[in-house]
């Protein structure tokens, strides 16, 4: 097990987002966690890499409890993940070279060549050739994920975190996004955490699901068996029918 969570739970105020989520997740899974938009999935996710402490319970990442350690201690633990952001979150002020190896450039453990050699085999695995120049401002919606994607792998990751990879993109653009996830997780044999509510996505990118409803995972299954679950929780969201009760 490289994951597991243990009844967190979280509040900002008076909104308890978190209500005693667990959860465990294997080495070289692919992930879905799916549940309403504003639900807490992106929350969860950062707890995984301590980018949130949890109010109650505990986060443990290859066996370490994440939730007592410092930042210092929390470095190396995070080295281990790769994140692909919601909006990308590349800077705009820097061309496509310089965001991909912005990491490895921070690190002052490579030399130029280095670089621009592990910059030009990442932009290739997303399928991007001969964009080192541009700037984000000049590449599409899709284009711009692709290169989150590829400084997310540059330093090959043991486990990659994907936040709503495919919002605001068209379905080709999210189709293509979904096949390099996918792609991704088999050739670099890694352990894949994504976060949607796009159950077309989630199909395609995970072989379990696991659905977050009122703070807590209700439902964890394969993902053939959550996508036509019975459970009226779970059936209602596949559907897109509210649930009575909300």
């Amino acid at each position: 097990m490289i994951i597991e969570v243990r009844e967190i739970y979280k509040s900002f105020g008076t909104n308890a987002v978190l209500r005693g989520s667990s959860l465990q997740i294997d080495v070289g899974e692919a992930i879905v966690i799916i549940g309403r938009s504003g639900g807490g999935k992106s929350i969860l996710l950062k707890h995984l890499i301590g980018l949130l402490r949890p109010d109650n319970g505990r986060v443990l990442v290859g066996g370490i409890d994440l939730t007592g350690l410092s930042e210092r201690q929390l470095l190396p633990i995070r080295r281990r993940f790769g994140m692909l952001f919601q909006g990308a979150a590349l800077f705009d002020s820097m061309t496509v070279e310089e965001n991909v190896g912005f990491v490895l450039q921070r690190e002052r453990s490579h030399t130029g060549g280095e670089i621009a050699r592990q910059v030009k085999e990442a932009l290739e695995m997303v399928d991007l050739r001969g964009i080192e120049s541009k700037k984000p401002a000049e590449l599409s919606g899709g284009m711009r994920k692709r290169v989150g994607l590829a400084r997310a792998i540059i330093y090959r990751p043991e486990i990659l975190l994907y936040d709503e990879p495919t919002t605001g993109l068209d379905p080709i653009a999210a189709g293509v996004i979904d096949k390099l996830i996918r792609r991704v997780w088999s050739q670099l044999k890694i352990t894949s955490i994504a976060v949607t509510h796009d159950l077309k996505s989630a199909e395609a990118i995970s072989d379990r699901i696991l659905m977050l409803h009122e703070g807590r995972i209700h439902g964890d299954a394969p993902t053939a068996e959550i996508l036509r679950s019975t459970d009226p929780i779970i059936s209602n969201f596949v559907r897109g029918i509210p649930n009575e009760t909300r």
